[in-house]
């Protein structure tokens, strides 16, 4: 059985835009829902939201059945939890609060196993199919994706050294920490720091890295795709589900009035 092909790695090689939804309601059902949806990949929320290891792992079989790639953002820059997710069979991590090149680094190591990295080498996990993929420790890192989160004005002053690292593939500007380390606590569009991100696009572009983003505003997500940027969640499964309840209910409480 051969390794599975990573799509969305070989699209951001390729410099082609890859459009996203971010996903946070922790739940196989809506995934499988938004799987079909035509998006190039999916946001699996591990940071902000009650995902634990066993229900990604539902969200992960759920996904599989679409051509989307399922990307997990892991809790913390921590080697355990990436590890497990990893051998649950996740191809694409995106790594939170990233603040330096060394810790750029520590994301790296922990999805490369020895002597490369330092993650744990198991058997039979959903990663090997079971057993299944002949070489798969030898070759996993070539499908692997590795994404990094900038999110404060210290990460941003460092960008450049952070896309140097061998082995980080891209990096998202976390639009909502970014704008609290500015002081725009509570903001993910002030026009003092829209610029900044978008100057970010480029700069990781030059770089010779993938520029990722988050917007539900679409002309905020328009500028950036224009400034570079190659992966683009342009929503949010709680956000489209709250507001078009409340636009529906709406609609029918404003007609009774």
């Amino acid at each position: 059985m051969e390794l599975p092909h990573n799509a969305f790695k070989a699209a951001l090689r390729a410099g082609r835009p890859q459009i996203g939804l971010w996903s946070s309601l922790s739940s196989s059902y809506t995934v499988e829902v938004i799987a079909g949806a035509g998006f190039d990949w999916i946001l699996l929320d591990m940071e902000h939201s009650p995902n634990d290891l066993e229900s990604l792992l539902g969200q992960l079989q759920a996904a599989a059945a679409y051509p989307t790639t399922p990307i997990v953002r892991v809790p913390w820059n921590d080697m355990v939890t990436i590890k497990r997710v990893l051998d649950a069979g996740a191809q694409s991590l995106l790594v939170p609060y990233v603040q330096s090149a060394e810790e750029a680094k520590a994301a790296v190591a922990a999805t490369r196993y020895p002597p490369a990295g330092v993650r744990g080498v198991a058997g039979a996990t959903r990663a090997t199919r079971f057993g299944r993929i002949a070489g798969y420790a030898k070759k996993a890192h070539e499908e692997l994706c590795v994404l990094v989160q900038v999110e404060t004005k210290q990460a941003l002053e460092q960008l450049e050294a952070i896309c140097a690292v061998d082995g980080v593939d891209g990096v998202f500007i976390g639009p909502a920490d970014l704008h609290a380390s500015l002081g725009y606590t509570g903001e993910t569009a002030n026009p003092a720091v829209l610029p900044l991100i978008e100057e970010a696009m480029r700069r990781i572009r030059r770089a010779g890295s993938a520029p990722g983003y988050l917007s539900p505003v679409e002309a905020d997500a328009r500028r950036m795709l224009g400034a570079g940027a190659l992966f683009v969640a342009v929503g949010a499964d709680v956000g489209l589900l709250a507001r078009g309840a409340e636009a529906l209910c709406a609609k029918f409480k404003e007609a009774k009035a």
